[in-house]
């Protein structure tokens, strides 16, 4: 079984940044490709990160290209996602995600945390 918890959300102004953190727990979750979505009040999830269980590789959505930043250090079995620029639009929950399969750009995932919250003030 794994088990990811979440950490870093909170209340942030238009342009500014924050980093959230993804602790996963679990003898095999070293091996996970692992990523983050978020889902705003009224939308669907949605995909923003994902990075390969070595953090060797990493994709992104369009969204996030070029403001976010996936990273994850394997000796802590934590990935972090660092936002910048921050807009209206990226207020959601957040949830970091963790799956055995290695393709990168699969969206599915067989573990979730329960989200961090990010708000975005104007």
């Amino acid at each position: 079984q794994v088990q990811l918890l979440e950490s870093g959300g909170g209340l942030v102004q238009a342009g500014g940044s924050l980093r959230l953190s993804c602790v996963g727990s679990g003898r095999t979750v070293g091996n996970y490709r692992m990523g983050w979505f978020r889902q705003a009040t009224g939308k669907e999830r949605e995909f923003v990160a994902a990075v390969s269980w070595s953090g060797l590789s990493t994709e992104y959505a369009d969204s996030a290209k070029g403001r976010f930043s996936i990273s994850r250090d394997t000796t802590k079995n934590t990935i972090y996602l660092q936002m910048n620029n921050l807009t209206l639009e990226d207020a959601a929950v957040y949830y970091c995600a963790a799956d055995h399969r290695p393709i990168l750009e699969l969206l599915r995932y067989d573990y979730w945390g329960r989200g961090t919250r990010v708000t975005v003030s104007s």
